[in-house]
């Protein structure tokens, strides 16, 4: 006869399957999924539209799942040996924020929960109804990771765990199963302040409040437009994402590395020359990017980037790249990209 699924086996088989956290939140309604709504009402959602069309499902993951008791929340430590060890990053060298140097986390961290969720199947004494998502589904899941155990909600709005510091890939399994859940996790930022002072685009306009319309990642990830001027200078050499508010923070001074293979920087995105990247044909790029998260751009929106980086960055190389015309490179010859070069 199979025995009852436990908290703990689920936990210790979480680990077996490659994820480094693992707890257990109640389905309930907790106090911050409140907060969602206000920020898009503050407009800090930008055009990510999609966010007020699910609001209302993302207030309650029991509108996701019905009659979910549990979320079994994972997080997997993505934090490797940085391109990016010291402060005096070149100018003329492209930022790209480390989650994005190996594979697509989405694909590989979803086989994962997905062989987790099976083993749960086959050895559940009782059928149930679940649900597993890697960062995709209408679910707040950084604060059902906070009542998991897994961490806290830092100023920066990242989870925080005490040991691996915020470099953490979260993933979770809805379900109707009644697991014992984990005590939640603790405030422990105090009275730091560094990742609100460090954000060069002043992104973080309070402890737990991000305007997206201005920070980094969103500007150069999920906009599909062009960049406001303004803000331009503020970018850098980022052409893919921002990691400041994570670098700055304490808990991530010590933080454990991933021998992960699958978050190992990709050659060709392991301080790449801005020169060389613009340069590189559209075939080029894509067989680059297949099969990592850089693809949520798409090439007009990296192409964008690398030419504001190239003009904060004041090469005369970089810069000449900027105007060299290219059959093999049709991306560059947009309106968008074609004014950012300009």
């Amino acid at each position: 006869m199979i025995s009852a699924l436990t908290s703990g086996s689920i936990k210790a088989k979480a680990r077996e399957f490659g994820f480094d956290l693992c707890g257990i939140a109640p389905a309930e309604r907790f106090p911050e999924l409140a907060f969602l709504r206000e920020w898009i009402d503050r407009g800090y959602a930008g055009e990510m539209a999609y966010m007020a069309r699910t609001a209302d499902r993302r207030a309650d993951v029991r509108a996701v799942v019905p009659g979910a008791h549990s979320v079994i929340v994972t997080g997997t430590l993505y934090n490797t040996v940085p391109p990016y060890a010291d402060d005096e990053v070149p100018p003329t060298v492209a930022r790209i924020s480390r989650y994005a140097w190996g594979d697509d986390y989405h694909d590989v961290l979803k086989v994962r929960l997905d062989a987790l969720l099976a083993w749960m199947r086959a050895h559940s004494p009782e059928a149930f109804e679940a649900r597993a998502y890697v960062d995709t589904g209408p679910v707040q899941e950084r604060v059902y990771a906070q009542y998991a155990g897994l961490g806290w909600i830092g100023k920066n709005t990242c989870l925080i765990n005490p040991e691996l510091g915020s470099w953490l890939f979260l993933g979770e399994i809805i379900s109707t199963l009644p697991l014992e859940p984990d005590a939640p996790g603790l405030d422990q930022c105090g009275a730091c302040t560094r990742c609100l002072e460090a954000c060069p685009t002043g992104a973080l306009v309070d402890a737990g409040a991000l305007d997206a319309t201005c920070c980094i990642s969103y500007l150069t990830i999920e906009l599909r437009g062009g960049i406001p001027e303004p803000l331009r200078p503020a970018l850098g050499n980022h052409v893919y994402g921002c990691d400041i508010c994570q670098d700055v923070c304490p808990y991530n001074q010590a933080a454990p590395v991933s021998p992960d293979p699958a978050w190992q920087p990709r050659a060709g995105l392991h301080r790449p020359a801005l020169a060389a990247l613009w340069r590189r044909t559209d075939d080029d790029l894509r067989a680059l990017l297949k099969g990592s998260a850089m693809t949520r751009a798409k090439l007009t929106g990296l192409r964008r980037n690398v030419a504001i980086a190239i003009g904060n960055s004041g090469d005369r190389d970089a810069m000449a790249a900027l105007g060299e015309a290219g059959a093999d490179r049709p991306s560059v010859n947009g309106p968008m990209v074609r004014e950012h070069a300009r």
